[in-house]
């Protein structure tokens, strides 16, 4: 059995191409990677078929055997024949059907699975950001998954059960047919009802299992979405809510699998008639051809288990269809994750980014999400960001600042306009090597469920466990990693986090993930309100180990707490997705527009002590704005 399990490897290539959309070349485009195991089902499957022609024609042929009149005269010479039913019966039927099980059970049930499940997982991770935006992470991932297992079995059923009643049951009728034509007859019928009844039931049964597979994608897609938010769940005590947004999923997927059922209830019950009537239509034409003596008694005994047998195939393979048009429905819905193109690729013979200096330039960037019916989010964009310069983007919510940075990871491509690193438009080169150059904290901190190590390790996947400390001591995570402890009493470094880094706090996440990214240690630092979720302690002490970080690398800092972005080099502000100031801190605050507004704004509330170290000549500057307005109120006087 080792032999077959280790002659598909499932993992081993992302695939020849990208999944096609339509439905045959979809399952022609895994199939054809293994169809050397689907070509030896299929001719184990005939032999089987062919085998079990074969023990009708043995039966029929003992009870012409036990007619003879001189029966010791008749076992002497009939002896081989005997011989050689023994044979078929006790070596190769078995050893027929143990190929036929090896090949199915060790070769492609796991390794088929595996190929077809890896090589679509391959595909839809590649997708781009906004298709996993667009949708349930919980439908993705059934689709994934079940694809994998509905392709292969439709293929194997189909190989197995369709071709086995074909064989067999072509087979009964030209052995039936030789012996007396009149006997071969209801086959006949059969098949020609068979066939009809077919045609009319195979187009209702794929689009209600398309319909009932949707519908159980949507149910998971709800139970899915409710765990991963359970917090937001409980905190609103809205599980009434929750439970009929579950249920009304789960009542359309019941009236999908009612419709769906009904209609294999129909199927069964025609073809439970037909197999009747092709049993009895067999054995009354027996009969009355051994009553005329047109026929012998073997004959007989021949026909009836062949008959038998086919109504029998007929009846499986009938459970078997019903499987296979479900599978086949369960293909096509997954087909709608699986088989879409792949957005925001790169361009043919793209580069990897080199960054030497890390400057940045932004030439006319104009971006809105693709719509007509708004202002564009980004305006004729330009900015300029100087090798090792640290820049602050500042703006009400709405301005443009993600949105920016979302354009320079190249999640989104400008409408027009470039974006330029190191003198290489971003559109040119590889995004990976793009990404890599770019360390990233978001404010929206996710970790993967994993150990703290591997979260931390992430950003350099061949970091040491020294390098690691050494990356959370600078991130201020050190002393509360090593006081932690998970449900299966894995402790320090090792404990894991759980899903999107649960079982830490907000502060706790976002220390871990800069220690990533201070382990990355790429040329170009961006930070999205990267200390929001800290207490002041903590925001003040990871302040000075930014510093550090930022030191000879390019640094995009996006604040609304405006005081954790005053001491940069320079500062954006932009409005409607134009830049309306820029400057250092106390330039704008002298200039007495938008940021002043906006400082002037938080400085009057919970900032009123805030104190930027090494900026002295902050509060001179509020000072004599202050001083020039009451003389402008006096004068007004």
């Amino acid at each position: 059995m080792k032999l077959f399990q280790s002659t598909i490897r499932g993992t081993a290539t992302p695939g020849p191409a990208a999944p096609p959309p339509g439905l045959l070349a979809f399952y022609w485009h895994f199939i054809r990677q293994t169809k050397g195991w689907y070509a030896a089902m299929f001719a184990a499957s005939l032999a089987v078929a062919l085998l079990d022609t074969v023990i009708p024609l043995f039966i029929g042929k003992l009870v012409s055997l036990m007619e003879s009149a001189d029966r010791a005269a008749a076992l002497t010479n009939q002896w081989p024949i005997l011989l050689a039913m023994v044979a078929l019966i006790l070596i190769i039927r078995p050893a027929a059907l143990l190929l036929d099980i090896a090949i199915r059970h060790n070769a492609l049930i796991p390794g088929a699975t595996s190929l077809i499940r890896w090589q679509s997982h391959w595909h839809v991770i590649r997708q781009s950001w906004p298709f996993f935006q667009n949708d349930f992470a919980g439908r993705i991932a059934n689709r994934v998954m079940q694809t994998a297992h509905a392709l292969r079995e439709s293929t194997m059923a189909s190989i197995r059960a369709v071709w086995y009643i074909g064989v067999y049951g072509a087979t009964a009728f030209a052995l039936m047919t030789i012996a007396d034509w009149r006997l071969g007859l209801p086959t006949l019928l059969w098949f020609a009802g068979y066939v009809v009844f077919l045609r009319h039931f195979v187009p209702k049964l794929r689009v209600l299992a398309r319909s009932s597979s949707e519908a159980r994608s949507l149910v998971m897609a709800r139970v899915v979405d409710s765990y991963t938010n359970i917090l937001t769940v409980k905190l609103f005590a809205r599980l009434a809510d929750e439970d009929a947004y579950v249920r009304e999923s789960v009542d359309d997927h019941q009236k999908a699998m009612s419709a769906h059922m009904a209609v294999i209830t129909r199927f069964h019950f025609c073809l439970t008639a037909m197999n009747a009537a092709l049993l009895v239509g067999t054995g009354a034409i027996g009969i009355w051809l051994w009553v005329n003596g047109t026929v012998g008694a073997g004959i007989v005994a021949t026909a009836l288990p062949l008959a038998w047998q086919t109504s029998n195939a007929a009846g499986w393979v009938s459970w078997e269809v019903t499987g296979i048009f479900e599978n086949i429905g369960v293909v096509q819905e997954g087909m709608q994750s699986i088989a879409v193109p792949q957005a925001g690729t790169d361009r043919p013979g793209a580069k990897p980014l080199e960054v030497t200096r890390g400057e940045i330039r932004l030439e006319n960037v104009t971006f809105g999400y693709g719509r007509t019916d708004a202002p564009p989010v980004l305006d004729a964009l330009s900015l300029s960001i100087r090798p090792g310069e640290r820049i602050g983007l500042v703006g009400r919510s709405g301005a443009g600042k993600s949105t920016l940075v979302n354009l320079l990871l190249r999640f989104y491509s400008p409408e027009s306009g470039r974006i330029v690193i190191d003198d290489q438009d971003i559109a040119a080169v590889t995004q990976e090597s793009l990404r890599a150059a770019i360390g990233m904290v978001t404010q929206d901190t996710s970790l993967l469920h994993r150990s703290i190590a591997g979260n931390i390790r992430y950003g350099r996947p061949g970091a040491s466990a020294a390098q690691i400390e050494a990356a959370a001591r600078q991130a201020q995570a050190h002393e509360f990693i090593l006081g932690l402890r998970d449900w299966k009493g894995r402790a320090g470094y090792e404990a894991h986090v759980g899903e999107r880094g649960v079982k830490l706090s907000g502060g706790q996440r976002q220390r871990v993930a800069l220690a990533r990214v201070i382990l990355k240690d790429a040329p170009i630092l961006v930070l999205d309100e990267a200390t929001s979720s800290l207490d002041s302690e903590a925001e003040l002490a990871i302040q000075e180990q930014l510093l550090d970080l930022m030191e000879g690398k390019t640094v995009i800092a996006i604040a609304h707490r405006l005081s954790t972005v005053a001491r940069m080099d320079r500062l954006i502000v932009l409005e409607a997705g134009k830049i309306v100031e820029e400057g250092t801190h106390a330039e704008l605050l002298r200039a007495r527009g938008l940021y002043e507004k906006l400082w002037r704004h938080q400085s009057g509330g919970f900032l009123a002590n805030d104190v930027v170290p090494g900026e002295p000549e902050i509060e001179v500057v509020e000072e004599a704005i202050a001083e020039e307005r009451v003389g402008e109120r006096s004068a007004a006087g």
